[in-house]
């Protein structure tokens, strides 16, 4: 495919693991497993998973801004987390941001991520319909 676009969000493990923040191919948008990091590079409200969904869909909604989309193209999303009896809290906030557009979804904990404090990771497949 040539008309491949990437971004980036600045994450300290994109340089050392070789990955984007999203790909953007045609219509596709991939946007890769997402944790809830700082500007600074530190975690985000640790220990409160709700808090990490929200900055998870901000870190998301950034990407796609970028590749021309929104949160709404969304078509499908994975959250892995750390917890699953914190389902609720992570639900909740996919709702809320999926109300009027929900996407396929998947849910699955996982025994931990890259670092100690983060307690969910995201990622979304997204699809820009022409026009």
């Amino acid at each position: 495919m040539s008309d491949v676009r990437r971004v980036f969000s600045g994450s300290p493990w994109e340089a050392t693991v070789g990955y984007c923040r999203a790909v953007r191919a045609g219509p596709h948008i991939w946007v890769t497993g997402t944790v809830a990091i700082n500007e600074d590079g530190s975690p985000h409200v640790p220990g409160d998973a709700g808090a990490q969904a929200e900055r998870c869909f901000e870190i998301i909604a950034r990407a796609l801004g970028e590749l021309g989309a929104g949160l709404q193209d969304i078509v499908r999303t994975r959250m892995f987390v750390t917890d699953i009896a914190r389902w609720e809290e992570i639900g909740a906030v996919h709702g809320r941001v999926f109300a009027a557009h929900p996407p396929a979804t998947t849910m699955v904990e996982v025994s931990r991520f890259i670092g100690p404090d983060f307690l969910v990771e995201i990622e979304a497949d997204a699809f820009v319909a022409e026009g």
